[in-house]
């Protein structure tokens, strides 16, 4: 029994991780695939090859990027823009997203700095990412504010707090380390310098 249970749990550790790994993987890419892949499939018949929906859509998205730079059709995309941004709930969902996106991949990217942040009276500190240094755009008593996000163990949710500057530690870690170890509940390996292990 002790085998078995021995066994069993080795087999928990090391072979679901992976199992599941691939199966996102998997997922994602069915995902992205089958964006344009649908439409050219046809075409391709019996000759598609998994994989071609997501080529084209890289190249669908390259070339949209080069148009956005050019004279003319840079014009009708920020025509475009400026009548999603004028639309009522349209607005609202649309620059969602063009924030949301702007702030992973845009030169004005969030999440870059990885902070500490001390909750009142009580010592303890949480782990958290500055979304935005400029709050005082929208309510000037917040000049000294920065926009603080604290993601939530194991889920991607989270709280966005509005923190004074002085209370705003930035730390030496990767964005990419700091996410892990606040998704993993602390127990991914904290290798980075400013928190320490």
């Amino acid at each position: 029994m002790k085998f078995f249970v021995k066994n069993f749990i080795n087999g928990v550790i090391t072979i679901v991780p992976i199992i599941l790994a691939v199966y996102v993987c998997y997922k994602v890419f069915a995902f992205l695939d089958g964006l344009l892949g649908r439409y050219v499939r046809p075409y391709f018949k019996e000759d598609y090859i998994p994989g071609i929906g997501i080529l084209c859509t890289v190249i669908l998205i390259t070339v949209l990027g080069w148009l956005s730079t050019q004279y003319v059709s840079g014009r009708v995309i920020r025509l475009i823009d400026r009548l999603l941004e004028s639309i009522p709930l349209i607005k609202t969902v649309y620059s969602v997203i063009k924030d949301t996106i702007t702030s992973f991949v845009g030169e004005k990217r969030s999440f870059s700095k990885v902070v500490l942040v001390e909750l009142p009276n009580t010592g303890m500190k949480c782990l958290g990412f500055i979304t935005s240094e400029e709050v005082e755009n929208w309510l000037n008593p917040l000049a000294d504010h920065v926009a603080v996000y604290i993601p939530q163990t194991f889920q991607v949710a989270g709280i966005t707090f509005l923190v004074p500057k002085q209370q705003v530690q930035i730390i030496d870690m990767k964005p990419e380390e700091a996410m892990k170890f606040v998704l993993s509940g602390g127990m991914a390996s904290a290798k980075k310098k400013g928190l320490p292990e």
